[in-house]
């Protein structure tokens, strides 16, 4: 495939959402799958938009676009929302299929516009058939990744069931992207608002996936595969690195595919962090993780987001240079989904 011309492009969000609606999904899907009855996906039992006071209404790809001209980004990275909840299903044929559906949609958004790109699903559930869909949804439809959201899985993702998806995305170069729920983590029965499960839910799942990774050995495995972790701010990656290193040092006959600490792996120049544009450890993290492993994401049109101010914020910090705000918001990207020449 031939590779973007992003010579002029000014910022890169390399973490945008669509609004993955069921009656947009089944359209796409083979029979007989398209006539499930409810809802595709297990449903979630809070309601993240307040009763409809929070989150953008985004129905079409013009308004997208006139929303990417207001908060200044040439290109945005097209994630799930909904579909990240096909990891729940233990259902393998079915789980394929609406991946196969949801990607042939996405691929369809894209294909009004050439500052849209996105990500694809594949299904955990079954490793080969995981395979076969992602070659099809690069090769063929032009998508720039692969996602999970890791809740629900019956198995850590550092799991040798799992590296054959991974061999097949270092073979087509095109990263693994790591972006969880609000879910989690599993069995936790103690949540008793949305706020409570959604500041715990989602790092804790990524903690979960990135030692999961690590001392599973797949960045031994796999050195050149890239993977980015999404939608959880920056600031916890130097205390995972200083808490699996310490752990590790201990123990290290449990985690015999590694040859480096923790941390050696997650700042080898493989591995990215969407940042929050506001954090204030960005500095830190920068310093002590490297400025070419930060990115920009502007969660886009979910209710946490800040449109159309996330851009401008980033912008406008005077704690880091304009070469680290330039990494943040274009270079790190283009690197992590494989533009960078």
């Amino acid at each position: 495939m031939a590779v973007p011309n992003f010579a002029d492009v000014r910022v890169i969000d390399a973490d945008g959402h669509v609004r993955d609606r069921d009656s947009d999904i089944r359209k796409f899907m083979a029979e007989p799958y398209c006539r499930r009855q409810g809802g595709l996906l297990p449903n979630d039992v809070w309601d993240s938009s307040m009763f409809g006071k929070l989150g953008l209404r985004v129905d079409d790809v013009p308004t997208r676009l006139r929303d990417m001209d207001k908060e200044g980004i040439d290109i945005s990275v097209l994630f799930p929302t909904s579909g990240f909840g096909i990891t729940q299903t233990p259902e393998r044929d079915y789980a394929a299929a609406y991946c196969r559906g949801y990607n042939d949609w996405v691929a369809s958004v894209c294909a009004e516009s050439p500052r849209l790109k996105a990500v694809g699903l594949v299904p955990f559930q079954d490793v080969d058939a995981a395979c076969k869909e992602a070659q099809r949804a690069i090769t063929n439809l032009g998508l720039v990744g692969i996602a999970v959201g890791t809740f629900g899985l019956k198995e850590h993702i550092g799991q040798p069931l799992f590296w054959p998806i991974y061999e097949e995305l270092q073979k087509l170069n095109r990263p693994l992207l790591i972006h969880n729920s609000r879910q989690g983590p599993a069995g936790e029965i103690r949540f008793d608002t949305f706020l409570f499960r959604h500041t715990i839910g989602r790092p804790f799942e990524t903690f979960i996936d990135c030692a999961a990774l690590v001392y599973g050995g797949v960045p031994e495995k796999f050195p050149n595969l890239r993977i980015a972790f999404l939608e959880c701010g920056c600031g916890w990656v130097p205390y995972w690195m200083d808490r699996m290193d310490e752990e590790w040092e201990k123990r290290q006959s449990e985690a015999p595919l590694l040859k480096k600490k923790p941390s050696a792996y997650m700042t080898a120049g493989n591995w990215f962090y969407a940042t929050e544009p506001e954090e204030i450890t960005l500095p830190y993290v920068l310093a002590n993780v490297g400025e070419d492993a930060i990115l920009f994401a502007s969660d886009y049109p979910h209710w946490d987001g800040n449109f159309p101010n996330m851009v401008s914020t980033v912008r406008g910090r005077t704690d880091i240079s304009d070469q680290q705000k330039a990494k943040i918001t274009r270079a790190n990207a283009m690197k992590l989904y494989g533009w960078a020449v």
